[in-house]
C-alpha cells in the first residue's frame, strides 16, 4: 500500500527536485514516481503544477526568511548577535529536507526564467536586505544598507562558490561579519 501524504511531503519532494535538476524536474509525474505512489496524490492536494510550484515558493518565503529572522530575534539578543546567529541559521542544515545547500541556488536560477520565482525571490531578498539594515543600523553601523547588501551578497555568493560546504560559507559569513562589526560578547548560539 502506498504511503498517505501531506502536501508537506509534496512540497519538500518538489524542492529536491529543484536542486537536483532545476525548475524542470518539478513536474507532478515524476514527482509521484520519487515518491512511489500515483500523481492522483499529487491532484489531491494541488489544482495543478502551477498551483504547485505556487505553494513552493510561498513554503520557502515562510521558511528560509520569516523563520530564519524569527529564530534570530528568540535567540539572541543585540544585533550584533543576531548578525553572526543568522550567518550561522543561514549556513546550516534546516533546508536538508528541502533539498540541502543547492536549494537557494537552484531558486535563483529558476526565477531568472519565471516571473512568479523572480517575485518571490525579490521579495526575499527585499525582506533579507530590510532586516539585515535593521540589524546593523541597530550596530550603529553607517549606512546600514551598504553592510546589509555586502552580507547578502556574500551569502549568495559563498552558495555558488562552496555549495557542498556550509562550513565554509558560515565561515566566510562570519569573517564578513568580522570586519564590519565585533563579534558579540557571548558568540551565538549553536543553530538548530
Amino acid at each position: 500500500m502506498a504511503p498517505r501524504l501531506s502536501p508537506e511531503d509534496w512540497i519538500a519532494a518538489g524542492f529536491r527536485a529543484l536542486a537536483g535538476g532545476g525548475a524542470a524536474a518539478v513536474r507532478a509525474e515524476a514527482l509521484a514516481r520519487d515518491l512511489g505512489v500515483s500523481k492522483g496524490s499529487f491532484y489531491w492536494h494541488f489544482r495543478d503544477v502551477p498551483a504547485f510550484h505556487a505553494v513552493m515558493l510561498t513554503h520557502w518565503q515562510e521558511q528560509a526568511t520569516d523563520r530564519i529572522i524569527a529564530m534570530a530575534e528568540t535567540s539572541a539578543s543585540g544585533p550584533a548577535a543576531r548578525l553572526y546567529l543568522l550567518a550561522d541559521l543561514a549556513t546550516s542544515d534546516l533546508d536538508e529536507p528541502y533539498g540541502g545547500f543547492h536549494t537557494e541556488a537552484a531558486i535563483r536560477a529558476w526565477a531568472r526564467n519565471d516571473p512568479a520565482a523572480a517575485a518571490a525571490q525579490a521579495e526575499v531578498d527585499r525582506r533579507r536586505l530590510d532586516y539585515l539594515a535593521a540589524c546593523f543600523d541597530a550596530a550603529g553601523l553607517p549606512e546600514p544598507a551598504l553592510p546589509a547588501r555586502l552580507t547578502l551578497a556574500a551569502l549568495v555568493g559563498a552558495q555558488h562558490l562552496a555549495p557542498t560546504d556550509p562550513g565554509n560559507q558560515r565561515k566566510q559569513l562570519r569573517f564578513l561579519l568580522g570586519l564590519l562589526l565585533p563579534a558579540p560578547a557571548t558568540d551565538s548560539p549553536a543553530p538548530p
